[in-house]
C-alpha cells in the first residue's frame, strides 16, 4: 500500500496537507511546526490507547520526508504522486531517530518561560479554535490537546470559544454547546484525581508552589511519568527549538 493509501486508510483523507491541517501554499517553516503537532499526537508514547499510533506515526515522518524535500514536493503538487522509489521513502529509516533529529529537546526553565507568553496569547487563540473546529466542539479532546493547560485552564479556553462563536467566527458545535452534566462532571473527577497525582510528583521532582501550573500540566498529558516525561516536554519544541539541521538524504532513485 502505497503513502497516499496509508494516509487515507489512517487520517481519513489522501491529502498530504490535509493530514497536517495546512494547505498547499504552506511554507516550510508552517509545515514542519504541523508535522510536529500532529505526530505529537500520535507517538506511541502519547497515544497508548491507540493501536495504529506507530503506524500512523511512520507515516507521518514519510509525509513529512516527502513535504520537505524540494523535488517531492514539486513532483506532489503538480501531479498528485509521491514517488514510492525515491530515497526519500525508500530507505530504511528509524522514524523516532529522525524526529529526535528535527526537534532536540528544551528544558523544564524553556516550558515555564513559554507558558508565562503564551496563555492569553493571540498564538494561544488561534490553537484552541482550530482544536474546537477540528473535534467539533468536543471539550474532553480540545483540553487534552490544548498547549500550557489544565483542568483549571476550561473556563478561559471555553470563554475563548464562545466569543469566536458570538462574533461569528465559528459555528457552534452541539458537542459544545449542549455539553451533558455527566461528561463534565468525569472530567472533573479526572482532574480531582490528576490533581492528587501531581501533588506526589511535585514532591518527587522537588518543586516549589511556583510551579503547580507545570506539574498539573505534565501529569494531564502523561501515561507514565518516568516513560512519557520526555514526551511531554517535547509539547514545545515545535515553538522553541531552532531549526536544525535536515538529515541528509541519499541520491535520488531512478524510476
Amino acid at each position: 500500500m502505497g503513502l497516499l493509501e496509508r494516509c487515507q486508510e489512517l487520517f481519513n483523507t489522501s491529502s498530504l496537507y490535509e493530514v497536517l491541517g495546512i494547505n498547499k501554499e504552506a511554507s516550510e517553516a508552517d509545515i514542519r511546526k504541523s508535522y510536529y503537532k500532529v505526530s505529537l499526537r500520535v507517538h506511541p508514547d502519547r497515544a497508548p490507547e491507540d493501536p495504529q499510533a506507530t503506524e500512523k506515526f511512520q507515516v507521518l515522518g514519510k509525509l513529512y520526508a516527502v513535504l520537505s524535500d524540494k523535488e517531492q514536493r514539486a513532483v506532489y503538487d503538480e501531479q498528485g504522486v509521491v514517488d514510492e522509489e525515491s530515497d526519500v521513502l525508500s530507505q530504511d529509516r528509524c522514524w523516532e531517530e529522525y524526529w529526535r533529529l528535527l526537534f532536540p529537546k528544551i528544558t523544564v526553565q524553556d516550558i515555564l518561560e513559554f507558558e508565562k507568553k503564551y496563555k492569553g496569547s493571540d498564538e494561544e487563540r488561534e490553537d484552541v479554535i482550530r482544536l474546537y473546529v477540528q473535534h467539533e466542539g468536543d471539550l474532553d479532546a480540545i483540553t487534552a490537546s490544548a498547549l500550557c493547560s489544565s483542568q483549571e485552564d476550561e473556563p478561559r479556553l471555553c470563554a475563548i470559544i464562545q466569543a469566536a462563536i458570538k462574533s461569528g467566527d465559528v459555528e457552534a458545535f452541539p458537542a459544545f454547546t449542549k455539553e451533558n452534566a455527566a461528561k463534565k462532571r468525569a472530567r472533573r473527577k479526572r482532574a480531582d484525581r490528576e490533581r492528587e497525582e501531581a501533588e506526589e510528583m511535585k514532591k518527587e521532582m522537588g518543586l516549589g508552589e511556583e510551579d503547580e501550573s507545570l506539574v498539573m500540566m505534565l501529569k494531564q498529558k502523561q501515561q507514565s511519568r518516568e516513560s512519557n516525561f520526555n514526551s511531554f516536554l517535547s509539547d514545545l519544541e515545535a515553538k522553541y527549538s531552532k531549526k536544525s539541521t535536515k538529515p541528509q538524504k541519499g541520491k535520488k532513485a531512478k524510476k
